[in-house]
Order: C-alpha cells, then structure tokens, then sequence
C-alpha cells in the first residue's frame, strides 16, 4: 500500500512516497544548479525522523533536468544522515553520472582529524596574542637604538666601517634632492598662515601682529614640523625600501659573512646625513615660510626671537634621527618578499610621522616648562 505524502510532485523539485515496508522514495525533478532556489537536505531528515520504520531511501529522477555539484552535496549530505540513523541509501535510481561522483567522493575514507575544528581562544591567551607582538616589537626598537647608538660612538672614535662615497650620496639625497618640494610646501604654509591670520585678526583691527603669528609659527614649530613630515614621506620611505629589498635579496646576509657590520655600513651614513642636514633644510623652510608670509601679511619686525630659531632648529636635528632610525629600522626588519617591501614602507612612514608628531609634543612641553 503505497501513501502519497506530497500531492504536487510534478511541480515540486523535491517529495517524497513512502511505502508500509519502510521505504521512503525521494523524487527529485527540475533543475538543481547553482544559484536556483532549492530545497534544503534537511527536509529528507525530516521525513525519516517522522518514521522510525523508514530502514531504505532510494531515488526517482525521471523529471529530473540538469544539475551540478550542489545535488552532489545534497546527496552526500543525506548519505551520511543515513549511516547515522543505519538507514541504507540505494543509489540505484540516480543518474550514471551522479553516482560516479559519489562513488569518487567515498572512494577514500575521510581521514581522522583532517576537518578543522572551530576552538574557542580564552579571552587571556587572545590578549596575550595581541600583547606578545607589541613587547617583542618594543625589544626589537630598543635593540635597534642600542646598536645604533653604539656605532654612532664608534664613528666618534673614528672605528665605524662605512664608505665615505656612501654618506655623501645620502646628504645628497637628503638635501639638494629634497629642496624642491621643501619649498613648495613651506612657501604655501607661510601663505596659509598668514592669510588665516589675516582673516581673523582683521576683526579686531590687529593686522599688525600677522607678522608675528607667521614668524613665531613658522620658526618654531611649523618649519621643523613640516619639514619632518616631507622627509618622512619622502626620504624615510626610500630607506626603507632600500634595505628592504637588501634583505629580500640577502645582500645584508652577505654584508654580515664578510664580517661588515650592517648598522654601520647602511644605517650610520643615513643617520649621520639626516641629522646634519635636517637643521639646514629646516632654516630653509623657515625663510621660506616667512616669505610666503610676507606675500600676504606686512614686512617682519621684531616678532621673531633668536630662541624660536634655535628651538626650531633642535626640533629639525631630533626628527632627522627619528627618520633615519625608523625608517632604517623598518628596512632591517623586513621580511624576504616583495609584498614585505611595501608593507615595510608604508610601515616606516607612518611610525615616522607618528614619531615627528610625539617628539614634538614632548619637545612643545619641554620648553614651556623652562620658558624657552
């Protein structure tokens, strides 16, 4: 005796007849690819659940069109529900090409402990996960300063081993190659300033002090600020890149065979033409913020103390350091791809320029307090 369970089998993809001798037929029709609305395998777990009789499936796909490999995981799907419940699968009924498949898929047993499991990470080994990196990163820095700190004392006692040729292609680079765009940006934060200033102090008829607001900006914080961020995003970068393809390409491994200090022979001419050029550049700067100033505002007076310049000037020496050790840095560490390249240079400018803005905060600070 045979019961109907779905009354639409010729405009459903999927229903089912069920037998009394615990047979449950499963006919499949339509088309079962990609992207169509189908019917989930849970509505076959279903039906075997409503009868604990139900001890065989088997298959009727005369209606049925094409298909991909979704019916392949519809059908592995039901295959393994029935080992489960030890109810048999005849795979008789489906088409030759489906039961290849199948046949393929269960051709090699699924080995123990191949399938991924989702652990959960306690919330303390995920904070240490986070935390390790940062303090290994820290060592890493402070390591790094060590080092350098010791070859530029080697080069005060006239023992570092580097080209001369080579710390005088790094001034170059640092500073004849970088007073176009110094003097652009400069020159128009000058104009900026004063024309800002100009605005706001007309309206107290105090026009009179936009020399001040641009000398006092400009020779204090603006010249070596600005000039810090050029040359971090100029020059920082460049060195970075620079060692980083070295280490890619295991030149720095090779410096290292021959015995020759890599701190010294490529970190230490960057450091030393930065730190001697920075000052100059940033006196430029300065000239050129204040004439840009004067292209907006009236003839400079005696707003500008001897002090502002020199607190500029210390400021720009600081950020040339920072420039060269953190983009050098960045360099040493990077990793042997060119994709590692490109992340140590995005690296290094922005720790520079997050190391220009924190230098000077602290320097800002400094001077209030001894009413420099």
């Amino acid at each position: 005796m045979v019961a109907l369970l779905n009354r639409q089998i010729d405009e459903s993809m999927l229903s089912f007849v069920r037998s009394d001798m615990g047979k449950l037929l499963i006919v499949l029709r339509g088309q079962w690819r990609a992207g169509e609305k189908l019917p989930p395998a849970s509505e076959v777990f279903r039906q075997i659940e409503q009868d604990p009789a139900t001890k065989n499936v088997t298959f009727e796909c005369s209606g049925l069109g094409g298909w991909s490999s979704v019916l392949i995981t519809f059908l592995i799907n039901i295959i393994d529900y029935g080992r489960q419940r030890d109810v048999s699968v005849d795979r008789g009924g489906l088409p030759p090409g489906v039961q290849g498949l199948l046949t393929l898929a269960y051709a090699v047993p699924e080995r123990a402990g191949a399938r991924r499991e989702k652990v959960r990470t306690p919330i303390l080994e995920q904070l240490g996960q986070e935390v390790y990196p940062c303090w290994q990163g820290t060592q890493e820095v402070f390591a790094f300063i060590g080092e350098a700190t010791v070859a530029f004392g080697r080069l005060l006692r006239g023992q570092a081993r580097f080209r001369r040729r080579d710390l005088f292609v790094a001034i170059e680079e640092c500073g004849i190659q970088a007073l176009p765009i110094v003097s652009l940006i400069s020159l128009l934060v000058g104009v900026i300033l004063a024309f800002v200033g100009a605005i706001q102090l007309s309206m107290f008829g105090a026009q009179i002090y936009i020399a001040n607001l641009v000398g006092i900006g400009v020779f204090r914080e603006m010249g070596a600020i600005m000039t810090g961020v050029i040359m971090a995003g100029r020059t920082r970068a460049a060195f970075a890149a620079q060692l980083g393809t070295m280490q890619t390409n295991e030149e720095i491994d090779a410096l290292k065979t021959l015995g020759i200090p890599p701190m010294e022979f490529l970190v230490l001419p960057r450091m030393v033409a930065l730190a001697v050029m920075m000052p100059l550049l940033c006196l430029y700067a300065d000239f050129m913020g204040v004439l840009g100033g004067l292209m907006v505002g009236v003839t400079m007076t005696n707003a500008v103390r001897l002090n502002d310049m020199w607190v500029g000037l210390f400021m720009s020496a600081v950020f040339g350091i920072l420039i060269a050790v953190t983009g050098c840095l960045r360099g040493l560490q990077c990793e042997r791809s060119a994709a590692a390249v490109g992340q140590a240079t995005m690296s290094a400018v922005v720790t520079g320029i997050v190391s220009i803005v924190i230098a000077t905060a602290i320097i800002t600070v400094l001077c209030n307090i001894l009413g420099i």
